[in-house]
């Protein structure tokens, strides 16, 4: 199985990622496309008036409703398309597509007119499509292939070779047999295949190109994220010694060991305590906060709401005895049976 993955496809799952999503896009427009056919079809017979022989009508009839069968199969069965180099990849998913739409369209052109046909304007559609999902490589060669098919066919009906398949009230007189007219219309096909395939395939290398470049620095960020993780963690656990050192000389303080203490110095250094120990919850949970980060894990855990706010209060306890307020926590679900919410309550008075 031939690869056809180009050489700059550095990160493959964005990469697969993108080309999947234009496979998708693809079959939805093919949708919309065997739509408008239909649409064509009635509108050219009954609103313009142009005429179509009974072996047109069962032709186009039958391209139509053959698009919308492969369509269909091809959106069953993307989904089961490994992303493996070596086998059927959505690379070769895409390049399947595009043969049998550009031969279906050969088919559809030709029963409308060759060179008369107004259909003939899809083939650039086709390409800039294709330019969008294919390798330049790839794309340039369908390009070529479309353009010497397509002016060997009008050169054919020119000369009489195959049947011409004209739409009867559409133009005052062939054109098909005007040796002119048909080099002309064959170098500027030519031309408009070739430049839209060119533009469209660059502008795509190009948003491919970015991509890639992006998938890059976010993998930058995320190591970056990641060592800045490691580093506070370490730095938490320098941290921790000193404050161990804290707890445990003021425990030895505490415990009387040096000797009796007044009753106020007790005091403060009870409260001093109790800010390490504040000191070692905060640090610890900066600790598990960046482990949960580094590991890309999230534990769940009940957290009580009056807990939290009795804790702040005691915090504050200094504060608000300096200031001589009063503060009172009240829990409305005890008072009242509420469906809407939980109603917590501090009630604050000088």
């Amino acid at each position: 199985m031939i690869s056809l993955v180009p050489s700059w496809a550095r990160h493959y799952d964005a990469f697969w990622d993108a080309v999947r999503k234009r496979n998708l896009w693809f079959i939805k427009l093919r949708y919309g496309a065997v739509i408008v056919l239909f649409l064509f079809l009635i509108s050219a017979r009954y609103i313009l008036g142009i005429q179509f022989s009974e072996d047109q009508i069962l032709a186009l009839v039958s391209i139509n409703v053959f698009i919308l069968i492969y369509n269909v199969l091809f959106h069953i069965f993307r989904r089961k398309i490994k992303t493996i180099q070596e086998k059927f990849n959505p690379l070769h998913f895409s390049l399947l597509q595009m043969n049998l739409d550009i031969c279906a369209l050969y088919l559809l052109v030709y029963y409308t007119g060759t060179v008369e046909s107004p259909l003939y304007m899809l083939f650039i559609f086709h390409m800039i499509i294709g330019s969008l999902i294919l390798p330049g490589a790839v794309i340039y060669t369908i390009a070529a292939l479309v353009i010497v098919g397509f002016s060997v066919l009008v050169f054919l009906e020119h000369s009489n070779s195959v049947i011409h398949y004209s739409l009867g009230g559409l133009l005052a007189y062939p054109i098909y047999s005007d040796l002119n007219y048909c080099i002309a219309f064959s170098i500027i096909f030519a031309f408009s295949i070739i430049v839209s395939v060119m533009l469209a395939n660059k502008i795509a290398h190009q948003l491919y190109m970015i991509e890639q470049d992006l998938v890059e620095s976010l993998d930058k960020i995320n190591q970056l994220e990641r060592d800045k993780e490691r580093y506070i963690i370490n730095i938490i656990h320098e941290i921790k010694t000193p404050l161990t050192a804290v707890q445990s000389y003021l425990d030895v303080v505490l415990d009387k060991i040096t000797g009796p203490l007044n009753d106020k110095v007790e005091e403060k250094l009870r409260r001093a305590k109790t800010r390490s120990i504040e000191a070692f919850e905060l640090i610890n949970n900066i600790l598990k906060i960046s482990k949960l980060r580094l590991l890309n894990e999230v534990n769940k855990e009940k957290i009580i709401i009056e807990d939290i706010i009795q804790n702040v209060l005691n915090k504050l306890n200094v504060t608000i005895k300096r200031k001589n307020l009063n503060i009172k926590f009240r829990d409305e679900r005890k008072e009242k049976k509420t469906l809407i919410a939980d109603i917590f309550l501090i009630e604050i008075s000088i």
